[in-house]
Parts: structure tokens; C-alpha cells; sequence
């Protein structure tokens, strides 16, 4: 079993898809990391040598951020959007959309459940 930066790769699969399940890493830039490397794309993690591992795992931590260091990097660039009060930082802290989509209608992922908005239910005429 193959782990690169703190993942373990899926055995089964194509190194190249396999690589994608790394945080940071999507199809364009797997295939980059395998053209640096050396690695066919078409070879199975589970077929991979010790030598091809330790190339990839090396690549990926010299010239790329990855899983908690890349987190970690988008979660202080939102706080610092946040701390400057600026208008995307206003719309994280509300928890409201930022990249100008509606609100009147969908934006429930941002949102989050509808809650109930109303009047108290009118009394009837003569009751307490």
C-alpha cells in the first residue's frame, strides 16, 4: 500500500486516480506529478515499486502544498480576509455566499436548513 503525504492511496486504482485522492492534488496536476516522475500513468498503486513511491512522495513534498499544510493556508487566508474587513470576509463570517451568487432563493448549502420566520398565530376575538 502506497502512502503519500499522510494518505493512503487506494490499491486498486490508477496512480493517476489514485493520486487525486490526495487534498490539494486533482487530475491536471497528478498528471504533471507523473510526467516529472517518470511513472506511467496507467500502472496500479499496488503494482508500484518502493523507488517509483519514494519519487512521487519527494516531488509532491518539494513542489507542492498538500493536505494540513494546504488547509491550513486557505483556513489563515479566509481569517485574513476576516480580520481586514473586507467584503468577502463579511460574507464568510455571516456564512453567507461569497463569490456574488443570489440569496433570495437556493444558497441553502452556505445558509444551512430554512428556520421557521414568523408572527405569533393571531388570538381569537373575546379569549384572553
Amino acid at each position: 500500500m502506497a502512502r503519500i503525504a499522510g494518505v493512503d492511496l487506494p490499491k486498486e486504482k490508477r496512480i493517476e486516480v489514485g493520486l487525486t485522492y490526495i487534498f490539494g492534488i486533482g487530475p491536471y496536476t497528478a498528471a504533471q506529478i507523473l510526467k516529472k516522475t517518470g511513472v506511467k500513468e496507467d500502472t496500479r498503486v499496488n503494482k508500484l515499486s518502493d523507488g517509483d513511491v519514494a519519487k512521487l512522495r519527494s516531488v509532491i513534498e518539494n513542489d507542492y502544498s498538500v493536505e494540513g499544510n494546504l488547509r491550513s493556508e486557505i483556513s489563515m487566508n479566509i481569517k485574513r480576509l476576516i480580520d481586514i474587513g473586507s467584503y468577502r470576509g463579511l460574507r464568510h463570517r455571516r456564512g453567507l455566499p461569497v463569490r456574488g451568487q443570489r440569496t433570495k432563493t437556493n444558497a441553502r448549502t452556505r445558509k444551512g436548513p430554512r428556520r421557521a420566520v414568523g408572527g405569533l398565530k393571531k388570538k381569537p376575538a373575546g379569549a384572553k
